[in-house]
């Protein structure tokens, strides 16, 4: 099979936002995993007229590589809307009709090969850029379109169990949102402070070895920490049903950094971490970890920060905030639709990866049935 330069397929677009039809909520960017996300970026003052307009079937990427793992930062609109991404992204679409599937090659890209070989071929003195002429010039070997086609939908039957979990995340989100809407108004304010305690047990014995952190989206996930010479020691011990609780950054991430621990096995945090346990009957600790999941809870968190450089929410301070306390039996019928909702988001968190690692699979499964 002869190969051919992937220029031959692509169109590049430069529509603009000039008459500011899309607004900031159409606004995304794109992430080094190849995903359309949340915008990072503060639009309040910001003029959309020359965001680029990413059409449904597009693609868009970021020229720059350098500065983002060594990776391309590249997404693919398959909804119907229109969204808008920054000025410095190209945009660009496949033109299907010589013989090349837009889904085809979304799943191209998702390969490490192509990571790699985009930042091997990137240029530049302080930013090195993969430019739009050095993707046009990449080699790519075509499978017939029966050949592709087989395979794009093995891989979007993935996507679409993936969505159909992210559906029931949605509407399960929906329901206790009301719920604790509701709780506000008919359950008595207690402090968090006559509900959690801190308490401190350290990894004396080093017997734990795995380290954890808090992300963003108040989830645990592996530390980043350069852990070589870290004295594992001197780490906290957190289990389950337990909080990790930090006072850095609430003001400049509008979050508050709390988490709650619900693995089997014991795991270590950071010294510079609290570790919260629920002290009263009256509380369950998924339902507190509910309350603090809500954007209010993180505005007013950000709210009560102190005025230092990095907004600390305090413990003390943390303490003070008041949350309504159902009886039990109205949290635990509430939990038990957290529960559920924690099973899915795992199922497509697992989903996610397995698609990943999917795609490098299926590009070598057409390519090996095509000359076969």
């Amino acid at each position: 099979m002869a190969s051919s330069k992937l220029g031959r397929f692509l169109e590049q677009s430069n529509l603009r936002n000039r008459d500011g039809a899309l607004g900031a909520d159409m606004v995304v960017g794109l992430s080094s995993a190849k995903q359309i996300i949340a915008t990072k970026a503060h639009l309040s003052d910001v003029k959309l007229t020359s965001h680029r307009i990413l059409p449904s079937r597009h693609f868009a990427y970021v020229r720059d590589t350098s500065r983002r793992g060594d990776k391309l930062s590249l997404g693919y609109n398959r909804d119907l809307s229109s969204y808008l991404v920054s000025s410095i992204s190209v945009v660009f679409k496949v033109n299907e009709s010589e013989g090349l599937l837009s889904d085809y090659l979304y799943m191209y890209f998702n390969r490490p090969e192509f990571d790699r070989y985009a930042r091997f071929n990137s240029w530049g003195s302080v930013r090195e850029a993969f430019s739009w002429d050095d993707m046009c010039e990449m080699d790519i070997e075509i499978p017939p379109l029966p050949v592709q086609q087989k395979y794009v939908d093995v891989y979007n039957t993935m996507l679409g169990s993936q969505r159909a979990y992210e559906r029931n995340l949605r509407d399960l989100d929906a329901v206790m949102a009301a719920s604790m809407e509701g709780f506000k108004h008919d359950s008595p304010m207690v402090a968090v402070g006559a509900l959690l305690e801190k308490i401190s047990c350290r990894n004396r014995d080093g017997a734990i070895a795995n380290v954890q952190g808090i992300n963003i989206n108040k989830e645990f996930m592996p530390s980043v920490a350069n852990l070589t010479m870290a004295d594992l020691t001197k780490y906290k011990v957190i289990q389950n049903p337990q909080f990790a609780f930090s006072a850095m950054q609430t003001g400049r991430d509008e979050r508050m950094r709390i988490a709650l621990f619900r693995e089997a096995e014991p795991a270590l945090i950071s010294s510079a971490y609290s570790v919260l346990r629920v002290k009263s009957e009256l509380a369950l600790a998924e339902y507190v970890m509910l309350w603090f999941s809500r954007e209010e809870s993180d505005r007013y968190g950000w709210f009560v920060s102190d005025s230092s450089i990095r907004s600390r929410l305090e413990l003390s301070r943390f303490y003070e905030i008041e949350i309504p306390l159902p009886p039990v039996e109205k949290q635990r019928a509430l939990v038990s639709f957290y529960n559920a909702r924690h099973l899915i988001h795992k199922n497509v968190l697992a989903i996610g990866a397995l698609s990943k690692k999917l795609c490098p699979i299926l590009i070598k499964g057409s390519l090996e049935e095509t000359n076969s």
